[in-house]
């Protein structure tokens, strides 16, 4: 029961993210980045949900835009490391000696560092712009997959299966790719839930901090940090961002929670 209400839930919330983000690519409520100085800091009215920012911005419509960045550049950034990390792990985990120690040496050095700092070293480099995040996130997340995978190859690289498809004379690719990797599905549909919600929280972070998404363009993040000089004068400009990630992240986990309990075998028992 407890796991069917999580599912509900998860599916609920990040249901009606990805709704707010299709409806984004049709409809906004208002251009979010017309300024309107007439109606600078108007509170939530039938007119503006959400009301309007220091420059009279409908922060509805920014709300929904900074959706879809966040959604894209998630799902751009959990595509290249899961891709990238999956390959590696596989290759790791599967042939072991001299090509595992490489790459887990490679691993292990990324690993040293914590996430949002090497993705705020690999931006200061690259630069401020949507692909220069996917990037430093995707590398920032990537030792996590290449661990993940690797454990899930080192397990199943040991079935019957495996001896047999050797026996038979497959080759190596083709038994990664046939049997292997198959069977690390589950894992990754995990991992890769668990890393769409930590991206959304990385970049929010980083816009927040200002090497983000680039201003004038929305995004959950520096809608934050350009509320905070109006935390007490007009709070709205900070509660609907901070709820949006809020109950995103709350949503993601719950699915991930359930889709871990659904794949684990222990569970099911």
């Amino acid at each position: 029961m407890k796991g069917r209400l999580h599912r509900l839930l998860g599916v609920g919330l990040v249901g009606i993210l990805l709704a707010v983000v299709a409806i984004g690519f049709i409809w906004l409520p208002y251009d979010p980045l017309a300024i309107d100085l007439d109606h600078t800091l108007k509170a939530p009215s039938l007119a503006h949900w959400l009301g309007t920012d220091e420059f009279g911005r409908d922060v509805a419509a920014r709300a929904m835009l900074g959706a879809r960045v966040s959604v894209i550049i998630a799902v751009e950034t959990v595509s290249v490391a899961i891709v990238i990390g999956t390959m590696l792990g596989l290759l790791a985990g599967f042939l072991r000696g001299w090509t595992d120690r490489i790459l887990m040496t490679f691993s292990d050095a990324l690993l040293a560092f914590p996430g949002i700092l090497l993705a705020l070293a690999l931006i200061s480099v690259l630069g401020s712009s949507r692909h220069s995040i996917v990037l430093a996130l995707a590398i920032a997340y990537l030792p996590a997959t290449v661990r993940v995978v690797r454990a899930a190859a080192l397990s199943i690289r040991e079935r019957e299966y495996i001896e047999a498809s050797r026996v038979a004379g497959d080759g190596t690719l083709y038994t990664i790719w046939r049997h292997v990797l198959p069977n690390t599905i589950p894992q990754i549909l995990v991992l890769a839930t668990s890393l769409f919600g930590w991206v959304i929280l990385s970049e929010s972070a980083l816009s927040f901090l200002g090497v983000g998404v680039p201003p004038p363009a929305p995004s959950w993040g520096n809608m934050l940090s350009s509320a905070r000089p109006y935390m007490y004068a007009a709070s709205w400009l900070s509660i609907a961002p901070g709820l949006c990630i809020v109950m995103t992240l709350l949503g993601i986990n719950m699915l991930g929670d359930a889709l871990r309990d659904r794949f684990d075998p222990r569970e099911r028992a």
